[in-house]
């Protein structure tokens, strides 16, 4: 029911359902849809997706009417978002049942603007992954958002249309799609740099040869702390000369040394033992008889201590025989 002239209040739930009903009918026809989901409260999360709509907020022509698109957005309004250099298409959920068509156009980047862009990413970028999280130094990010040198566009560098009936100059749809290209660089910041054709792996790669060309340059300069070899030789008092001529004397001029052959002495021969002749069962009590025959040097060791003991009693015996003999003799 309309008051006034004014459309029926929609309440947010049955936007939502709306916009939800339309995209799964348009996905039949079109299974390459990509619409905008935003999940909780912030419409962008990482660096590129906040200074993008940053971007778009700090200028005066876009400040009072671009918050209109934040609502649409939010409700599942963004059907489609396709992203191309230098344009970007949507499909947008309006009040009526066929969603609207928006066409934004933004000026690729000058290359003059590209090449200051990479002369300054070769001291303070690190890596391709810390670019793409935004993880690089505050003057970095100062030079992608600069006004007029940056990497951002200006509201002079983007035109936009809408197939809606509204007269202002940017409307709502238009405005919550430019809102959902912020969004959508959380996803993938490498977006960014193909809506304003720029090619990444250039920035890249120009980086890494830079910091490598640097590398060797430092590998080529000797450093003051090595020290010369006519320092080392005064400081300790040796003359390296010698040293070096020995470590690099060629082996092949030295004479050939008298290599000596060691004669390996022959095991001593053993008699062979004769086998005892057995019978039947008799045979592993007859050879544990042959091997208990010959003695083991455990024997032989045993044999001597034995021997040695017999003898130091011998003498014990002796000697207390003397020692009696004397007492008796004197007494």
């Amino acid at each position: 029911m309309r008051y006034w002239g004014y459309p029926e209040y929609v309440t947010v739930a049955e936007k939502k359902a709306r916009a939800a009903r339309k995209l799964k009918e348009l996905s039949k026809k079109n299974p390459n849809m990509k619409p905008v989901v935003i999940e909780g409260s912030k419409i962008a999360r990482t660096w590129w997706g906040k200074a993008w709509n940053l971007n778009l907020e700090q200028y005066a022509d876009y400040s009072n009417r671009i918050g209109r698109g934040r609502n649409y957005l939010r409700h599942g309004a963004v059907l489609d978002l396709q992203i191309e250099p230098g344009e970007v298409n949507a499909l947008v959920q309006g009040s009526r049942s066929k969603p609207y068509s928006v066409c934004i156009k933004i000026q690729t980047l000058k290359k003059e603007i590209w090449r200051n862009i990479k002369t300054a990413c070769e001291d303070t970028l690190e890596s391709f992954h810390e670019l793409l999280a935004g993880k690089f130094p505050k003057a970095l990010g100062e030079i992608f958002t600069s006004r007029d040198t940056g990497m951002f566009p200006a509201p002079i560098e983007i035109k936009f249309s809408c197939s809606c009936p509204d007269w202002a100059n940017m409307c709502k749809h238009v405005a919550s799609v430019l809102y959902g290209v912020g969004a959508r660089l959380d996803e993938d910041p490498k977006i960014f740099f193909r809506l304003r054709d720029a090619e990444i792996g250039e920035l890249i790669k120009q980086t890494v040869a830079d910091r490598a060309e640097k590398l060797l340059e430092k590998a080529g300069r000797k450093s003051s702390r090595i020290i010369e070899d006519g320092d080392i030789s005064s400081v300790f008092g040796i003359d390296l000369e010698e040293q070096v001529a020995s470590v690099g004397h060629d082996p092949s001029e030295s004479k050939p040394s008298r290599k000596k052959t060691l004669i390996a002495a022959s095991p001593a021969k053993r008699k062979p033992t004769a086998k005892k002749k057995t019978k039947g069962g008799n045979a592993e009590k007859a050879e544990k008889e042959i091997a208990g025959s010959i003695p083991s040097k455990n024997a032989k060791k045993r044999e001597a201590v034995d021997k040695r003991k017999k003898v130091e009693t011998k003498n014990s015996r002796k000697n207390k025989g003397e020692t009696v003999k004397k007492k008796t003799a004197r007494y």
